[in-house]
C-alpha cells in the first residue's frame, strides 16, 4: 500500500498545482490512496464548495482540515461529505466528522484529523486524550490508521508521535507550511514527519504575498494578507506500507 499525503493547499494557485501534478504523481509512484489538507484552499482561509469539488475531481480520497475549518460558510453545505474530515478534538457536538474509514485494496484505512493546542488560538479538546480514545475504538475495526496532526508546535507533534508509537500506522504534521527533513520510522513501524509542507506559491511567506507579510512584521500594523502569485510548488510525503504487517517500511518526501 502506498499512501500519499499532500501538504496544505494554499489558494486557487495551489489547487491548480495539484491539478497539474497529482495524476502524474499517482501514476509514476503507483499511489493507492491520497490525502490532501484543504483548510487554506479558499485563498488562504477555509474551503469553498467550488474548491471542494475541484479537489475531489483529482482522485483525492480524503480532505483534512485545521484551524481555518470554518473560514468559509460554504463548508456547511458539504461538511457531512464522507471524504471531508475536520479536527476530531473540536468540541463534542460540532458538525462534521473527525475521522472516517475508507476501503482501499482490501484494506480498511482510518484517517483521523487532529488540531494542536499550543499557539493555535482554537478552543479544542486535548488531542492526546482524543487520539487515545479514537485509536482504542478503531484498532480492531481497521488495518491502517493515519493521522493528520494540524499543529504549530514541533514539540507537540513529536510528543504525539511517541505517545502513539506502535499504535498507529503513520502521523504527519500540517499547518506550518514548511516541509521538515525529520521523516522517520520507529522500531515499532510507525511513520512520522513533523510537517509535510504546503502546495502553493513558491516565492511567498508560507503562501502569502511577501511585501504584505514583511510590512506586518516591520510595522506591526494589521496589513491584510493576500496569497502570493507566480510559480507554485507541491509538497507531500509517501508512506510505503507493508501489506502483511500494515507497518511503514519507507517514507519519501515529495517536492515538485
Amino acid at each position: 500500500m502506498r499512501i500519499l499525503a499532500i501538504g496544505d493547499l494554499v489558494g486557487s494557485s495551489g489547487i491548480r498545482k495539484l491539478k497539474s501534478e497529482l495524476s502524474k504523481l499517482i501514476e509514476k509512484e503507483e499511489i493507492d490512496f491520497v490525502i490532501v489538507n484543504g483548510e487554506n484552499a479558499a485563498e488562504g482561509m477555509g474551503i469553498t464548495e467550488k474548491n471542494f469539488k475541484d479537489i475531489l475531481d483529482e482522485k483525492v480520497d480524503v480532505i483534512t482540515m485545521g484551524n481555518h475549518t470554518w473560514g468559509k460558510k460554504d463548508i456547511f453545505k458539504f461538511i457531512d461529505h464522507p471524504k471531508l474530515i475536520r479536527p476530531a478534538n473540536y468540541v463534542k457536538g460540532v458538525v462534521g466528522k473527525g475521522y472516517n474509514i475508507y476501503n482501499c485494496k482490501n484494506k480498511k484505512i482510518a484517517v483521523i484529523n487532529l488540531i494542536g493546542r499550543v499557539d493555535m488560538n482554537v478552543l479544542s479538546e486535548n488531542p492526546f486524550i482524543v487520539a487515545k480514545e479514537l485509536v482504542e475504538e478503531l484498532k480492531e475495526k481497521v488495518d491502517i490508521i493515519i493521522i493528520d496532526f494540524h499543529a504549530e508546535a514541533t514539540a507537540e507533534k513529536i510528543a504525539l508521535s511517541y505517545f502513539l508509537d506502535g499504535k498507529v500506522t503513520a502521523i504527519f504534521g500540517t499547518h506550518t507550511h514548511v516541509q521538515t527533513a525529520d521523516e522517520t520510522i520507529s522500531e515499532n513501524g510507525t511513520g512520522y514527519i513533523t510537517d509535510i509542507g504546503m502546495t502553493g506559491p513558491k516565492y511567498s511567506v508560507i503562501g502569502m504575498d511577501i511585501k504584505a507579510s514583511i510590512k506586518r512584521f516591520e510595522t506591526t500594523l494589521p496589513e491584510k494578507y493576500k496569497t502570493a502569485q507566480g510559480e507554485c510548488k507541491l509538497n507531500g510525503v509517501i508512506f510505503d506500507i507493508n501489506d502483511y504487517t500494515n507497518k511503514v517500511i519507507k517514507i519519501e518526501r515529495i517536492k515538485r
